[in-house]
């Protein structure tokens, strides 16, 4: 659905993140997600609008994090929420049937009563790490292989995690991982992702 690499841009790296976003691609990401805390509905929507034809080109979803208009407006692909965010089946009502949806996963709890208009979960973090401040208290591999069994849906490990992780993130059971500084603070991003996806093929 998805693949097992998915990049969240970062607008604090240095590489801008259009071109964030179309390295992610070039390196064999199926999926890229816009997440910017600060910048305006207008400046978003008109990203999008930007890239959804150029990720399409290469195969790519585009998820918006957290913004539900900007994802309809723009025709994304996908739409990513956090626990704070809104009632996931009032959200799926909003957007349609047609848009994946994601939600974010940081505890066994939460993981049990997921509803089922969920596509996809972000579990974690797995480790603490500089990109989110405000997140939970790291769930470690351990937690994540249990979050990973309570749901019927494909889960996606993020939170501080790199290409050393892969062994161990494929034991935990999830589908794949999401990255934000692994690929978007490489000195050369798309070798970064290209490497995260050549990582978890099988031998």
């Amino acid at each position: 659905m998805i693949g097992p690499v998915y990049v969240i841009t970062d607008p604090g790296a240095a590489l801008s993140v259009p071109d964030q976003a179309r390295a992610a691609a070039r390196g064999g990401a199926r999926a890229v997600q816009l997440r910017d805390k600060t910048a305006s509905d207008a400046d978003l929507l008109a990203l999008a609008r930007q890239l959804l034809p150029e990720m399409r080109a290469h195969g790519v979803k585009l998820f918006l994090n957290d913004r539900i208009e900007v994802a309809i407006a723009a025709g994304a692909d996908g739409l990513h929420i956090g626990q704070g965010d809104g009632d996931p089946v009032a959200i799926r009502a909003r957007i349609g049937a047609g848009m994946l949806l994601g939600l974010s996963i940081e505890t066994e709890a939460q993981a049990s009563r997921l509803p089922d208009c969920v596509d996809y979960i972000g579990a974690g973090p797995v480790r603490a790490t500089a990109t989110k401040p405000d997140a939970a208290a790291p769930i470690g591999f351990d937690g994540l292989a249990r979050i990973a069994r309570l749901v019927a849906v494909p889960t996606l490990a993020i939170g501080g995690l790199t290409r050393a992780d892969i062994p161990a993130l494929k034991a935990a059971g999830v589908a794949g991982m999401a990255v934000v500084s692994a690929v978007t603070r490489a000195p050369d991003a798309e070798a970064a992702c290209r490497a995260l996806v050549q990582d978890w093929r099988p031998r």
